[in-house]
């Protein structure tokens, strides 16, 4: 009897290709897609149908999006996470929650093996053996295309001459979607200066090809989480998907990310977050209307290495649940409304409201009057924080003489 692998399939070229090449190696292939979003019905039934053509005896969806939420999303927002200070992690935070649903339905489906389609240059292979490592111990896994290494074009060869279907975007991009976005690889995106073409973009395309009159929407934030637009009650997920949907239609939230991979080279990647990009610009305009200086600075400090940890596949470290009790610790105020108008290709942030305001909570007013302090005591705090600077000259000047 044929072993049986169960396949992280994202119904792209390289787990495609997977499923004839593990069947000749005489595996009974079941495809699991971990749905974190990014996906129509359409693209579903399409992706279940190719996978079945394929050659999977199976194929099976878990609708992950909720989840994905509730352990990542959320604190991505409270961080207002950005690797590098671009790249909002659309395509990377959730590899850890896709490995663990594909280790449960493996153990549940008596198989042998875990497959990926992730190769040997990109940060997803650590990511997901990672996790598969700590969660299924025991288990097998197979990364053809990591260990074989086939071209993109030879592998869209194989699947022609065996008459199997390939994805729409063939050897010529990598297309990775999700909740959070979408990245998009290429080879633009191999060298530090080549740019993407306009037909490559996903949600974005054709946005600055008809510019749109501005919209202006309200978003409203409890305790760090967003809760409604225009003053309508969503659930996160359905908030982020018509949010998305809106900002793309504007072009906002396109961007090409350079830095460092989990391997130590320099990578870059295009990429496109409509609705990370307007979520976190509005969510860290809100933090400042409500947190102190110092809070602002810890939780951007921790935010930041929860952002790398999560990108270079460290999620289950004991560190990401400390800094995450930090970020909610820190959303305790960070709740109201803020404006914002989208405009092709910008996003502008009119105005924020919290009944937890600092700035209403003083009776001065910056640049206009002083009412919580007197001009003395003004002229005196001025005396005092030039003392530093003072003694400094006063001591270089002693030196000199």
């Amino acid at each position: 009897m044929a072993k049986r692998i169960i396949l992280a399939y994202s119904g792209g070229l390289d787990t495609s290709w997977c499923i004839p090449h593990l069947i000749g190696e005489g595996w009974e292939v079941i495809t699991v897609t971990v749905d974190v979003g990014g996906m129509s019905d359409a693209e579903r039934e399409d992706l279940a149908e190719r996978a079945q053509k394929l050659g999977a005896i199976s194929h099976h969806f878990v609708d992950a999006r909720a989840a994905f939420y509730a352990t990542t999303l959320r604190f991505l927002i409270a961080g207002n996470v950005r690797r590098g200070g671009v790249y909002p992690l659309c395509v990377g935070a959730e590899r850890f929650l896709q490995a663990q649903m594909v280790a449960e339905f493996a153990n549940q489906a008596g198989a042998s093996a875990i497959g990926h389609g992730c190769t040997a240059a990109g940060n997803d292979q650590v990511r997901f053996e990672t996790a598969l490592r700590a969660l299924a111990p025991g288990m097998e896994i197979a990364a053809p295309i990591r260990d074989l290494t086939p071209s993109r074009s030879q592998q869209v060869e194989d699947l022609q001459r065996l008459g199997m279907p390939v994805p729409k975007h063939g050897a010529a991009y990598s297309i990775n979607s999700g909740l959070w976005g979408v990245t998009i690889g290429g080879t633009e995106t191999t060298t530090s200066d080549g740019q993407v073409p306009e037909h490559a973009w996903v949600r974005t395309q054709g946005a600055f090809a008809s510019p749109k009159a501005p919209t202006k929407i309200t978003l409203t934030f409890k305790e760090g989480q967003p809760t409604h637009v225009d003053g309508v009650a969503m659930e996160p997920v359905a908030l982020i998907e018509h949010v998305d949907a809106l900002a793309a239609s504007y072009g906002i939230g396109r961007g090409v990310h350079l830095g460092d991979t989990v391997l130590g080279v320099k990578g870059r990647v295009a990429f496109e977050a409509p609705a990370a990009t307007v979520l976190i610009e509005s969510h860290r305009e809100l933090e400042k209307l409500v947190l102190t200086g110092r809070q602002q600075a810890m939780k951007d400090a921790a935010a930041r290495n929860y952002g790398d940890w999560l990108h270079e596949g460290h999620f289950l470290d004991p560190a990401c649940r400390d800094i995450e009790a930090l970020l909610t610790q820190s959303q305790a105020r960070v709740t109201g409304e803020v404006v914002v108008t989208l405009r092709t290709g910008s996003l502008f942030v009119e105005g924020v409201s919290s009944p937890y305001s600092l700035m209403a909570a003083s009776g001065s007013t910056y640049g206009e009057a002083a009412k919580d302090w007197t001009p003395t005591d003004a002229a005196g705090f001025s005396r005092l924080v030039a003392l530093p600077s003072i003694l400094a000259a006063r001591a270089g000047a002693r030196a000199q003489s």
